[in-house]
């Protein structure tokens, strides 16, 4: 008797081993592919985050020189319009005596290289009586420059910085989303008009 090399039983058993090898590798590619994709989502919102709190980053404020305070500023939330920042608020005169020749110094962060510069935003009108008070406002490219840092309170013909007291001012607007009337033209059978708002006509 001839023995038969050819074993089915073997060869089903195999082909059922080869069959699980290939889906645990399917399953195992799929789960890779999830977790890589899962990451991916996650970095990216943490960067969309980060460039989102870059744009609307509030004004930081520092502390000014020790004394009494002689003015009172209200920093406004900063705003954007039309690819500006608009940095703006409030100032008081809180002492006893005349402020002249008002400023509010800023730090600003340019986002090309990352240096800063400071300019003085001139507070109108330069000139405070006791209780009287004035407002600020400066407008810069967003696209040019990051966050906005309050260095403080400058005033009389040495421009010195003075002792102030600070604390929020107005709230960034809402966003309004006006509405759009979308006209759609359907077509019409030869020798028939459709009235539209571009083409009226009087329906019989």
């Amino acid at each position: 008797m001839i023995n038969d090399p050819f074993h089915p039983e073997e060869a089903i058993a195999r082909e059922k081993e080869s069959t699980k090898r290939k889906l645990l590798g399917v399953v195992c590619a799929f789960a890779v592919t999830a977790i890589l994709l899962a990451g991916y989502g996650y970095m990216k919102r943490i960067h969309q985050r980060q460039v989102f709190e870059n744009q609307q980053q509030p004004v930081a404020v520092e502390t000014g020189p020790k004394g009494p305070p002689l003015a009172h500023v209200l920093i406004d939330e900063p705003t954007i319009d039309k690819g500006s920042t608009i940095v703006g608020g409030q100032l008081t005169n809180i002492s006893e005596r005349e402020l002249s020749n008002v400023s509010i110094a800023l730090e600003l962060h340019r986002r090309k290289d990352g240096h800063t510069e400071q300019t003085l935003v001139k507070v109108e009108p330069s000139r405070l009586q006791p209780k009287e008070e004035g407002s600020y406002s400066l407008k810069l490219s967003s696209s040019d420059y990051g966050s906005i840092k309050f260095l403080g309170v400058r005033a009389n013909a040495e421009s010195e910085a003075i002792a102030f007291t600070s604390s929020p001012g107005k709230k960034r607007a809402l966003e309004r989303i006006e509405p759009k009337v979308i006209v759609v033209k359907r077509p019409g059978k030869p020798g028939e008009f459709i009235n539209t708002p571009d083409n009226p006509t009087k329906v019989p």
